[in-house]
């Protein structure tokens, strides 16, 4: 996907893209590549593939919520900084808050929000069902994209969630965890909304985003035995 298609394909989608926007990706693509060859951050380093499978797989969270009405947003397990430094670049006026246990991640997203200018972002090392203990209930919107099962990630997302709010899974297939993890979204106060399946433009590898509302609260506790 190269930039003249990666604009056209958000329009489609209804996002618009400023100069400064895609200066913003053009820096960013060339800072992951260098801090790619310091720590491993992606395989996926071509700059088509970066704006296809990085970059616009990260803004399709906008088909099935409207980013533009969060004040705040967690992205759990955000490595490279996908969707969160994305999503950040396009919706300024959203605080959001990236976690990632691994302190080298965390080196590099600072670097990144430095070198971007990205105000109104911070980053968090810790362990989701940690940081979960001292903040439960106090995003909007929790994102993961493709960190782990969906039941693992509703047991570490959905707590994180306000009332109300909602617990976003952006993953590949994941039909076939679906059943595993609909017992574990209820016993958290969670109901599957929405599962929106559809294919990335060009190369039509199949994406799934679960969109889960927060519909009570409940005095779920992680189990002491730490996920993995």
């Amino acid at each position: 996907m190269n930039e003249k298609e990666f604009v056209e394909e958000l329009k489609k989608m209804g996002l618009d893209i400023t100069d400064d926007q895609l200066k913003k990706l053009k820096q960013f693509y060339q800072l992951l590549i260098e801090w790619n060859q310091k720590i491993n951050l992606t395989r996926i380093v071509q700059q088509e593939e970066v704006y296809l499978k990085h970059f616009y797989d990260s803004l399709t969270i906008y088909r099935d919520i409207d980013l533009s009405t969060i004040q705040n947003l967690c992205d759990v397990g955000t490595g490279a900084g996908f969707p969160g430094i994305i999503i950040k670049i396009f919706f300024p006026n959203i605080h959001i808050t990236l976690i990632d246990s691994l302190q080298k991640r965390i080196n590099y997203l600072n670097e990144i929000i430095k070198e971007l200018g990205l105000t109104n972002i911070e980053t968090v090392h810790a362990r989701a069902e940690e940081y979960a203990l001292k903040h439960r209930e106090e995003f909007e919107v929790v994102t993961a994209r493709a960190v782990a099962n969906l039941k693992v990630l509703s047991e570490l997302c959905i707590p994180l969630v306000k009332e109300k709010g909602y617990f976003i899974a952006m993953k590949a297939n994941v039909i076939d965890e679906l059943d595993e993890a609909k017992s574990m979204i209820g016993l958290l106060g969670g109901k599957i909304e929405s599962i929106d399946e559809f294919s990335l433009p060009i190369e039509n590898s199949k994406r799934t985003i679960i969109k889960i509302k927060k519909v009570k609260k409940t005095d779920y506790r992680y189990p002491r035995k730490k996920i993995k």
